[in-house]
Formats: structure tokens, sequence, C-alpha cells
């Protein structure tokens, strides 16, 4: 890690309770949303250049990466790939046939999901694409069916089978896995006197009830389970699109009907609180947008160019070629080929990405240092808006032009 200490006390819980110091999904654009050259050993090695944004073992910031890591441990561990101990281990005794670590291991692809993203105003069809090293962190592909399965087995400590007689895990590590490990802040849907996060499980009180749940999300693809043991009730909303507030309405519906809370439309409030935060995004990359025209309408002078051409690499994300194509400028990334595209002037040192690949809703803004002759040395990026998924983590990227770069 960055700091030798927390390089020296890290241990495995640490690997599966997000509070690690790294800030929210940070090193996530090495697998999201897409990577074709970064290795596992190189995602790892790169974990050292990740700057934190808290203390160690302080506070909760949701940590992809880490799971990767805890899949390398479980490997060495058990001798065999992640995916292979997750589909003989667990997926296989519970009678998950269909089910497989990742989509190239799926045996039956004929009746699997298109992964869907709005685009322009419409509802489109978008790839698949994620990359294999990044598996443990969320590659798993099952069925509503076979998922109801390790739902049950989990509802009943790890037992499973005719007459539970036989066990995946013992009382004591089903106890650990509920059991709080990280504080998070409070909030939610229902009367909430706690929420933590346990081993690879969200953990509040819902009404007077533990409630054990998780989320997923990959690009077009968003997916909850909810677990309320006492009731024993299990809640598997899988959608082949990605807005969490569909999974969320379905999920407290059902819990309402459990909880005897009635005449409340949760499709009809969630829907609401969508287009309100869509709104309120959209101002923000609206106004980001007028700028440009009006920079682009104003007879002055445009900024020159080929100040900012040149290889720019970054310690954990690798490089980026800004180059001139038919008089524009233009970005892309060499080690995710779908972060690429046209860079728009804004103000001052200031440009904005536009990405080709739209379904990301992720443009970004780039801002350049200069040197003392006016040619770009270094260059920092943000999202736009308020509603770019976490996942593009360009505040944590600080990208040097390669001629400058010592590393």
């Amino acid at each position: 890690m960055y700091n030798p200490y927390v390089t020296q006390e890290f241990t495995v819980r640490d690997l599966l309770t997000h509070r690690s110091g790294l800030g929210l999904g940070a090193g996530d654009l090495m697998i999201f949303p897409d990577s074709n050259r970064v290795t596992k050993n190189e995602l790892i090695h790169n974990l050292r250049y990740l700057k934190p944004v808290s203390a160690f073992r302080t506070k909760f910031d949701y940590d992809n990466l880490l799971y990767i890591v805890a899949g390398e441990v479980l490997a060495k561990v058990s001798g065999m790939s992640w995916e292979e101990f997750i589909e003989t281990r667990i997926m296989r005794p519970l009678g998950m046939n269909y089910s497989a670590a990742s989509y190239p291991r799926l045996k039956d692809k004929a009746n699997s999901i298109d992964a869907h993203a709005p685009v322009d105003g419409k509802l489109k069809v978008i790839s698949k694409g994620f990359p294999e090293i990044s598996n443990a962190a969320g590659g798993i592909w099952t069925n509503a069916d076979e998922l109801s399965k390790w739902v049950i087995m989990q509802m009943n400590g790890g037992k499973y089978g005719e007459s539970l007689a036989k066990k995946l895990f013992s009382s004591e590590v089903h106890e650990e896995m509920w059991s709080p490990q990280t504080i998070m802040p409070g909030g939610g849907n229902y009367r909430n006197h706690f929420r933590s996060y346990g081993l690879g499980w969200f953990l509040s009180d819902e009404n007077g009830y533990l409630e054990v749940e998780h989320t997923g999300g990959l690009s077009g693809i968003v997916s909850q389970v909810t677990l309320i043991p006492e009731m024993k009730l299990g809640i598997i909303v899988l959608t082949n699109q990605e807005s969490g507030y569909a999974f969320t309405s379905i999920t407290n519906s059902i819990k309402d009907s459990y909880f005897g809370i009635k005449k409340k439309d949760r499709i009809k409030s969630y829907k609401e609180l969508e287009e309100q935060n869509e709104a309120e995004g959209k101002k923000v990359t609206e106004a980001v947008w007028d700028a440009i025209k009006l920079q682009q309408k104003k007879n002055s002078e445009k900024p020159d160019l080929s100040r900012y051409e040149g290889l720019f690499r970054d310690p954990w994300f690798g490089e980026v070629q800004i180059q001139q194509r038919d008089g524009k400028l233009w970005f892309q990334s060499l080690n995710s080929p779908k972060l690429g595209g046209e860079m728009l002037f804004y103000k001052g040192n200031t440009f904005v990405v536009k990405w080709v690949q739209r379904s990301m809703n992720a443009d970004a803004f780039a801002i350049f240092s200069l040197d003392k002759d006016g040619k770009a040395t270094r260059m920092k990026m943000e999202a736009i808006s308020p509603l770019t998924d976490f996942s593009y983590d360009f505040q944590d990227l600080d990208f040097i032009k390669k001629d400058q770069n010592k590393i």
C-alpha cells in the first residue's frame, strides 16, 4: 500500500471490509469500463500508487480492487483459481449447475441477458465487457432459481441439502460474516439504529429486524440480494439495466408487505427521486456544454492545441496519448480502449473529454499544468456530472508528460 505502516499491518480481514483508507472506488479505472492490458499482478502492484484519503481502519469507502486481491489469497491457499474454487466448492454442492464464476465460463449462453444503458435518452444494448482479472469483485453469472439455493443456505447458517444435513461453512464462520466490522453512516427508508459492513455483507436493522444485503453493479447490469433471517425472507432482484432505483423499489415493496406497511408506492417515489437527481445532474452538465458552445461561437483566438499534445503517464493507470486528429484534440487511453474521445476547450487550460462511448455517462474535465514555455507537463481529471459512477475515479489520476516522468 501507499503507506508502509498500512502495508505492514494489512490483514485478510482488511481486504474484505472497505476500511483501507483508499477513496471510494480507488483504482477502479484499471478494470472499469474495461481493460485489455493490465494484468492481475500489475493491478496488485499498482495499489502502492493509490494515495489514501482517510486514516487506516477509520472510515468506510467501498473498494473493488481489494476483493480481487482476496481472490488471489484464496487461490494461493486452495491451490485452484478463484473461479474454479467458487464453482466446485460452493456452486456445485448447492446444485447451482448452470451458474458460473464468469461469463466466458457459462456452459449455455443462449439464455443469458443483454446489458442495457440509456444512450441519448433511449435504452440500448451495450457490451457485457468485464475483464477476467476482476471476477472476484463481480464476475458471477447466475439466475434467481439457483441464487435462491445460496440464499437459503445463508439463512440456515451454512447448512443445506435434505433435512439440512450438509454444511458449507460452520456456524462460527456464519456468525463472523454477519458481525459488524466497519461502522457506516446511518440512514435508510426504515427505522435504522445501526448500519455497518460485515464480511461481504451490508448489515443494518430494518423496522426492528436484522437485514443482511448486498448490491452488485456492472455497466448495464445491476442487482440486489436482501435477507431478513428472522422472517426467513430472501429477496433477489437481478436486472439487465443499470438503475439502482429499479431494484430498490422492488425490494422495498416486498419488505413493506412483510412489515405491514401500506399505501407506499415505492415505484412512484423512487422514480420521482431518480428524475430529481437526473435533473440536477443535467443542470450541471448542460452548464458546461453551454460554456463550451459559447467559446466556440466567440471570434477570440483559439487555443494552440499543439501545447497539450504528448504521451502522459499515471503511475497506476498507465499511458494516455493526447494528440490532434483532423484539427481536434483527442484523448486515448492505451490500456482502456473505451476511454477515448474528443477534447473540447472549456476555460483556461481546462478541456472536457467527450467519450465516444456515450453509454458511459462519464464525460470528464482534463486540467493541464503548463511550463514556462506554455507546454503541458501535467494533467489531472475529474468527472463533470455528480451522477458519474464512482468507479470512474478520475480524481485519483495524476498524469505527467512522459518526457517529464521520472517514475
